[in-house]
């Protein structure tokens, strides 16, 4: 006989049921998802972006490799017919259902207990919840608890999302193939497409690549086959091939920066506007490529090309390399740091005339001359190895002469030269001045070149220096007076002069533009570094070519090397609006001037206010201070057993007026000094003195002979 149902027993049932479907429920709770809105807050992209002061992207840089991710694409940017392509192979009924296809559920139910190929139930808002909440689709998660929670979960996004939002962001969050994560990453992959450009094709391929991302071309291209529906489908092999190929190139990147988007780009999802101009950086490209390939990788591998507009600091082109034949392009040749060359000697010059020790028609003696240094006997060489006697400033200047650049070292002083050279911007001249020594004079500092585009812009802009910017956001830092405007015009109009550089670059040289312009080449010891760096009223072009690595180039000169790519740079600048010389400051005196004994030929030059002349001529003997110029102290002399000894003489050689000064070798008086004796000195280190004739010691000088 069944037991009576009493009260109590209901109650019982009840409690049983009420314990049951709560623990079921708790058992079942799925997590809580985010809402759309901080998903695409919290949306990271793994690229960054640099764009041109116009809004044109230029460059983009991946920074984060845990994952491929391009910027948040929203559903009206992808483009209809691969949309619906996905969405017709993951869930047909999307539009439908509430977040779980009932149909597709019960078929998939029946193909299990049939032992049938089970199909896929999960709906795209199933699928999307656990990309949102990765505990939903930890390994192992098949069990019957698991896809209560996914269904529960799915049907709660359905609640609190769009179908638009559930459909946007399942296609950004997929993956689908390697890193690649989101329509836009998959998009430029794999096809060099934006979303919105991909084709039904496209679509299919991408469709039949989700369910297995690691699938080989034959796979996808059957499934493609399979969803594309009755019709040929020769299409897709070669097709999946081409998708699954070699990865492609960003096409849709210009890649015109990528050393400036190394620089800037540091954390992802950053987009920056620069002060680059698109069009100037492609055409500051193209001629370093031109140039690069004239040379040949024999000769030149890498350079650089920067150009800044004069009035506002703004850099406008930044090429840190071109690639070809570089065996480093990775390098940044515009911010790496290298020996100067001869390129600074218009900012010694201009101290020289700032503070009046020389102006631009002073004679400076280009002649043999060595230095006693604390490191040793210091002698520069002209580039040409060879001497053109007295010269003006303005000849020695625009010449690129580097005995008259050592004389004008020696007024000016390396302690001064070198401060002045840190305040121009020069932060690579981290030593005082007797760290560089004389040789500061021809550019043995090591500076980058978009320090010597600002050193540049400030002579002219009247000696007044500020920073370059790189980006729309930095500030304008006011600029600060470096060179007074009177000395840095003087300069300009200098290394302006084509005919005051004629006699070391000839009349008609790279350097020469149909418009006005100013410019200096260096090159720097062992023809490890070639610059080009001068401006016009408008634009500075500082110019770069060597080797990355810092081996030699061979057979590349000034003129040869960085000058051609200077001059196509200016002449696209100025195609529509030619340069115009600047107006003289105040305190500029204009004067006819004459050489005496014929050193150069009379012309209209400029000085500073006070020291116009009109006739240079030489300083007469009897005005000089008298001095030994051989031997040269610190000189080693070697005696050459198989020439006879009384042919092995040291002529002494005094200049100045020594009339009445005597000689001492040692402690022998060697007589007269003007009488310029021939000497004889035993091995041993030997002191000759000059004195005067009250027996004070004028000069002295010590060598060796061995």
């Amino acid at each position: 006989m069944a037991p009576a149902i009493t009260p109590r027993r209901i109650m019982a049932g009840v409690a049983l049921v009420a314990v049951t479907g709560g623990a079921l429920d708790y058992a079942t709770l799925p997590p809580l998802l985010p809402t759309y809105q901080q998903v695409r807050a919290h949306w990271r992209p793994s690229e960054a972006w640099l764009y041109d002061r116009h809004g044109r992207l230029i460059d983009s840089a991946r920074v984060d490799f845990a994952v491929r991710r391009l910027a948040w694409t929203p559903l009206a940017a992808v483009s209809p017919a691969a949309r619906d392509a996905i969405v017709a192979a993951e869930d047909h009924r999307f539009r439908d259902h509430a977040g779980v296809d009932w149909l597709a559920l019960g078929a998939a139910a029946r193909d299990r207990i049939e032992q049938r190929k089970a199909r896929g139930a999960s709906t795209l808002s199933m699928q999307l919840t656990a990309f949102l909440s990765p505990a939903l689709a930890r390994p192992g998660a098949r069990g019957w608890r698991d896809k209560l929670r996914q269904l529960r979960a799915a049907r709660a996004l359905e609640a609190r999302w769009s179908k638009d939002q559930i459909l946007e962001a399942y296609l950004n969050l997929a993956g689908y193939r390697g890193e690649a994560q989101g329509i836009g990453a998959a998009a430029l992959g794999l096809f060099g497409k934006t979303p919105a450009s991909l084709s039904r094709d496209d679509g299919l391929l991408l469709a039949a690549l989700l369910p297995d991302p690691r699938a080989d071309a034959p796979t996808i291209a059957r499934r493609a086959c399979a969803l594309a529906g009755p019709g040929d489908c020769t299409r897709f092999p070669a097709a999946a091939a081409a998708m699954l190929g070699p990865a492609r190139s960003l096409a849709l990147d210009p890649g015109l920066a990528p050393h400036l988007a190394d620089r800037l780009l540091v954390r992802p999802g950053l987009r920056i506007t620069t002060t680059l101009d698109a069009d100037i950086q492609r055409l500051a490209a193209a001629a370093l490529r031109r140039q690069l390939l004239g040379l040949g990788g024999t000769r030149a591998r890498d350079g650089a090309v920067v150009v800044v507009d004069n009035a506002s600091g703004a850099v406008l082109a930044y090429v840190g390399g071109i690639g070809g034949a570089s065996t480093a392009p990775a390098v940044d040749n515009a911010n790496a740091y290298r020996q100067a060359g001869s390129t600074l000697k218009p900012f010694l010059y201009a101290q020289a005339i700032e503070r009046r020790y020389l102006t631009a028609a002073s004679i400076l003696d280009d002649s043999p001359v060595q230095l006693d240094t604390a490191s040793g006997l210091y002698v520069p060489q002209n580039y040409d190895r060879g001497f053109k006697g007295p010269v003006s400033a303005r000849t020695a200047l625009a010449g690129s002469l580097n005995v008259p650049a050592v004389r004008t070292l020696l007024l000016v002083g390396v302690e001064p030269f070198r401060d002045r050279l840190w305040d121009l911007g020069y932060r690579g001249l981290v030593e005082d001045g007797a760290y560089y020594g004389f040789s500061l004079a021809l550019g043995s500092a090591e500076v980058t070149l978009l320090e010597q585009a600002a050193a540049y812009r400030a002579l002219a802009n009247h000696g007044r220096w500020s920073p370059l910017r790189l980006t729309r956001d930095q500030p304008a830092t006011p600029p600060r007076a470096i060179v007074s405007p009177a000395a840095a015009w003087i300069v300009d109009d200098v290394i302006a002069d084509p005919n005051a550089r004629a006699a070391t670059f000839g009349l008609d040289s790279a350097l020469r533009l149909p418009f006005w312009a100013a410019v200096k080449t260096g090159t720097s010891k062992a023809m490890r570094d070639n610059w080009c760096v001068g401006f016009s009223d408008r634009f500075t072009v500082a110019v770069w070519v060597g080797n990355a690595e810092g081996d030699p180039m061979r057979a590349v000169s000034g003129t040869s090397g960085a000058a051609p790519v200077w001059r196509d740079v200016m002449m696209a600048l100025h195609a529509r609006l030619p340069s115009r010389e600047p107006a003289a400051p105040a305190g500029i005196v204009a004067t006819r001037v004459a050489f005496a004994d014929g050193i150069e030929e009379p012309r209209r030059d400029y000085f500073l206010a006070g020291t116009a002349q009109t006739r240079i001529a030489g300083v007469p003997a009897a005005a000089r201070r008298p001095r030994i110029t051989n031997p040269v102290s610190g000189s080693v002399y070697a005696l050459d057993p198989d020439i006879p000894i009384d042919r092995q003489r040291l002529g002494i050689a005094i200049s100045g007026a020594a009339m009445a000064h005597r000689l001492l070798l040692d402690r022998r008086d060697l007589g007269p000094a003007d009488h310029a004796p021939m000497i004889l000195p035993g091995p041993g280190q030997h002191r000759l003195r000059l004195v005067d004739p009250a027996g004070k010691v004028v000069d002295q000088v010590v060598f060796t002979v061995r």
